[in-house]
């Protein structure tokens, strides 16, 4: 059977993103070169170089960060190598060679070249069994294959090749990296089991222009300390794992990477796979983040031709259940390796990642208790930096995790199991039930947790800020209650009424900032506007006898400025906030109706509640005064009744603080109860 270049060409793909695989691939053959020189010669790889040039496009092009830079046309990788003999010249002419078949070579590696380049271009000395040297330059493409420039000739040059990649084609060019740093550290990172390896890499250098960086330099930069291989058996096939330890500045994560004659092929994150490996690990030597590379025949053997992935199914039947491993299966064995290896810095972060939950849930979000009892220890590790935000969610996803397994069991939990004795079921039911108060808890926990930050948001609001100011009526009006919503509106949701009583709750109509003509409950078609107007209907009023309470109340709240002044006690309802509030009542009650429009009767026995959330300046003590109204005990606020039928209004004036401290009076035994810190 024959084949042909163009034919291979068409049938090999190379995405945009591995636009430098066909460098990486060059690169990994200059090192063979040497490996075969080294083992003839005597002298180690040590001995011998690489050098890679960035070759640049003479056109100068805008970059991102407002340089300007040359685009990359190409690569020169040059290495003293064995060169082009006889062997090596037959073998890149022969498609799909066996020649380095033991170094896991597929004979691919020359045609990613003509994927990613148009013009190839080799230049090669190498020596004959007299120790002649001879220089070979051929050049390579997919039209005419290869093309030697004659015969090779004697040569008075050093051993070695240089090959010439050039005419980058747009697609990978653009895709590729483009500085000099981020050209030598995708070299490092794609040929870092060379440098881990006992018998070393060659010296590598990376240049463009009148700039170079030494591998070997770059390597010692991103090491935390030195590499440990070890061999382990996955079914019956051997591999090799190599642990990796990186200075945490280097922005990496923690990855196990297959590796394939050589090349780095595939990584994927360790990230939940290995309890307590955060992203940044730390050891007596520092901070670091963690790599496996792991190497083996099985890989080799089933790498794909452009060295992209492999020919192994990610999960399978059974562990080991046949000659073909799975990559779960390879996962599954190298996991307790890596344990093994950063035992003590997992450790660390495990003890560090429960302090950090604890302190958060016990301070910050008790509601998750519930999760700490009813949660497997390994499923709650979190970096011990996180953020609360990233915190909450990952508690909050557990809890939801909790939630449903609970949802699910409680569909069950009456039926006995087949063969579960009393006992068994006696004791499945208990911890059901356990479960179930235990997350009653959390809905109660988090409820609570609302109000406290609402709490804190009040207490924020009333006092100066740092200009000196206080906050606007309608900042403190909208935490209190949404403005310009009725009781029907969606948004109405928001509403804390219960910062001012408890009772407000229960109601059948309410209206916040909204002008008596647009209120169902009044036909009073005044346009103006309380702050928060409610009605109160019994449920079933046939049932209260002629001494019960009264069929429904109307209450009326409003809000003022912190610290507002120019009140002018008795003068009119702008003055006023008392007469204000009892002009609103009056206007009410003249026009009382339910919220279908139906008029109420003996609307002048309905009870009136007058709320007014002020502060107690001179002049709006005067008018609390002026209506004979009480201090309360505590000296923040004024109460009474005013008796007179157009009103028969019960008042009740409370100061900021007032509201603030009956408030977090009314909460500190569930705050105590459930595990606050002092408020």
């Amino acid at each position: 059977m024959e084949s042909t270049l163009q034919g291979r060409l068409r049938n090999t793909h190379l995405p945009a993103s591995k636009a430098m695989i066909p460098l990486y691939e060059a690169i990994v053959n200059s090192i063979h070169a040497i490996e075969e020189q080294a083992a003839l010669s005597g002298r180690p790889v040590r001995d011998h170089t690489i050098a890679i040039t960035v070759i640049r496009e003479e056109t100068l092009l805008s970059s991102t960060d407002g340089r300007s830079e040359d685009r990359i046309d190409g690569f020169l990788i040059e290495d003293n190598g064995i060169g082009f003999t006889e062997e090596n010249w037959s073998s890149f002419k022969t498609l799909d060679s066996l020649y380095k078949a033991q170094k896991g070579s597929r004979g691919i590696g020359r045609l990613m070249w003509l994927k990613a380049f148009r013009d190839v271009r080799i230049d090669s000395v190498f020596g004959m069994s007299d120790a002649t040297l001879l220089r070979r330059i051929f050049t390579f493409n997919p039209d005419r294959d290869v093309v030697p420039d004659g015969d090779p000739q004697k040569s008075s040059a050093p051993r070695g090749t240089s090959v010439s990649l050039k005419g980058f084609v747009r697609a990978y060019a653009d895709q590729s990296p483009k500085t000099l740093r981020a050209i030598a550290g995708g070299i490092l990172e794609h040929c870092l089991w060379y440098f881990v390896r006992a018998e070393g890499v060659p010296m590598m250098r990376v240049i463009d222009n009148a700039e170079s960086i030494l591998l070997d330099d770059l390597f010692d930069e991103h090491m935390h300390s030195d590499a440990r291989a070890e061999e382990l058996l996955i079914g019956e096939h051997p591999f090799e794992i190599t642990h990796v330890k990186f200075r945490a500045n280097l922005n990496k994560s923690n990855t196990l990477n297959y590796c394939a004659a050589g090349r780095l092929v595939k990584g994927e994150s360790l990230k939940g796979r290995v309890p307590g490996l955060t992203s940044t690990m730390c050891d007596d030597q520092g901070t670091f983040t963690y790599a496996a590379y792991l190497t083996g025949p099985y890989l080799d053997e089933r790498v794909v031709e452009q060295r992209i992935g492999f020919h192994i199914e990610d999960e399978g039947v059974g562990l080991f259940s046949g000659a073909e491993l799975t990559f779960q299966d390879i996962r599954d064995a190298v996991v307790p390796r890596v344990k093994s290896f950063l035992e003590a810095s997992l450790r660390q972060n495990i003890e560090a990642s429960a302090e950090r939950i604890d302190s958060f849930i016990q301070t910050k979000a008790p509601r998750y208790k519930a999760v700490l009892r009813h949660v497997d220890t390994e499923e709650l590790i979190v970096d011990p930096n996180t953020s609360d935000r990233d915190l909450d969610i990952v508690l909050h996803r557990q809890l939801y995790k909790l939630e449903e397994r609970i949802l699910e069991e409680g569909h069950d939990i009456m039926v006995p199991l087949k063969d579960e004795t009393e006992v068994d079921y006696q004791n499945r039911l208990e911890k059901y039930l356990n479960t179930v108060a235990d997350l009653n808890e959390s809905s109660l926990v988090d409820y609570v947790t609302h109000r406290r930050i609402i709490l804190d948001l009040l207490g924020a609001a009333i006092y100066q800020d740092d200009d000196g100011k206080f906050a606007r009526e309608d900042k403190i009006h909208e935490l209190i209650v949404p403005m310009r919503k009725t009781s029907e509106d969606y948004e109405f949701r928001r509403e804390n009424l219960w910062l001012i009583d408890e009772r407000l709750a229960f109601h059948d109509f309410l209206a916040s900032d909204k002008p008596l003509s647009a209120m169902p409950i009044t036909s009073d078609s005044s346009g103006k506007e309380p702050d928060v107007v409610a009605l109160r209907m019994y449920d079933m009023p046939v049932l209260l006898g002629e001494k019960g309470p009264p069929p429904a109340s109307l209450t009326v709240i409003e809000i003022k400025k912190p610290m507002r002044k120019g009140y002018i006690a008795g003068k009119d309802e702008k003055s006023d906030p008392i007469l204000q509030s009892l002009d609103y009542l009056s206007r009410l009650r003249n026009g009382a109706a339910t919220r279908r429009g139906r008029k109420i009767p003996n609307a002048e026995q309905i009870p009136g509640f007058i709320y007014v959330i002020a502060d107690l300046t001179d002049d709006l003590v005067q008018s609390c005064e002026l209506f004979n109204l009480t201090k309360t005990a505590d000296g923040m606020g004024y109460f009474g009744h005013h008796p007179k039928p157009a009103y028969n209004a019960y008042i009740q004036v409370i100061s900021f603080d007032g509201l603030l401290k009956s408030a977090k009076e009314r909460h500190r035994a569930f705050f105590e109860k459930l595990g606050f810190p002092p408020h």
